[in-house]
């Protein structure tokens, strides 16, 4: 199996676009690989998709060049009833600051937010097949929701994984991040970045996971110019659900193989 790379931008909505923009514009500089959009309804409540025209025409161009979108939550924010126990609080108010919009919702609520976020994408005539909760949580009835989707794909921070209708297969796949809340995060995302080439140089997939905020700091542009010209030198970009269609493939190969073999 070839090495990998998926590029996904996260918290792509009107509201977040000319920061998009930037890192898409970084992104082409280094060839213009295929990246997956990761598309927020109404991200903050601050306007919906369907509200801007200029939007949907920036999302079709960038699907005509290659890029595909994913349904990244509703909104973005996490509004169920605050968490009491300590490590969820430490999860869903400080590492994520509240983003994790389905990190506590039942499977009926869950459902609803997907069904809605699927219908308001599609409406606008774009093709989705994966769903990526907000700052990667989903709790168990999210997980029960997602199967129930029709949805191919869905990803957690360390992993790929293919729905279909018997259940999860579950991928390895480690993803490069950074966090720029602070400057003390973006020297160390900086050196976690440096640090995650060589401790997944031998991963079959990697990822790469671009925020809007990283586009604010000129120094996370710099390191990610030079990590992913890094990454794109000796990994083929695909999109997820491309990745997810060779994995598949490439196990099948290999169990025929398998299979084959013991027939001897």
């Amino acid at each position: 199996m070839s090495a990998r790379l998926c590029i996904a931008l996260h918290d792509v909505a009107p509201a977040t676009w000319l920061r998009c923009a930037r890192l898409l514009d970084l992104v082409d500089a280094l060839g213009a690989p295929p990246l997956t959009l990761l598309v927020v309804p109404d991200w903050h409540r601050a306007g919906r998709v369907d509200g801007s025209p200029d939007f949907r025409r920036a999302i079709a161009a960038r699907l005509a060049r290659g890029d595909e979108i994913a349904l990244h939550g509703y909104s973005h924010r996490d509004d169920a009833p605050a968490p009491r126990a300590p490590a969820a609080w430490l999860r869903r108010r400080v590492l994520t600051a509240g983003e994790g919009e389905f990190a506590a919702l039942d499977a009926d609520a869950a459902a609803a937010r997907i069904r809605d976020g699927l219908d308001l994408l599609r409406a606008q005539g774009w093709t989705v097949d994966g769903f990526v909760p907000p700052a990667w949580l989903a709790g168990a009835g999210t997980r029960a929701a997602l199967r129930r989707t029709g949805l191919r794909w869905t990803s957690t921070h360390t992993a790929l994984i293919a729905l279909d209708g018997d259940g999860e297969r579950r991928f390895t796949a480690p993803c490069l991040t950074a966090s720029p809340r602070s400057r003390w995060r973006r020297v160390a995302s900086r050196a976690f970045l440096r640090a995650g080439l060589c401790l997944t140089a031998q991963a079959p997939l990697v990822r790469v996971g671009l925020h809007p905020a990283d586009a604010d700091h000129a120094d996370l542009l710099v390191c990610w110019r030079d990590v992913l010209s890094e990454l794109l030198g000796r990994r083929r970009a695909v999109t997820k659900s491309q990745a997810i269609s060779a994995i598949v493939h490439d196990r099948g190969d290999q169990k025929a193989a398998i299979l084959g073999d013991a027939s001897r």
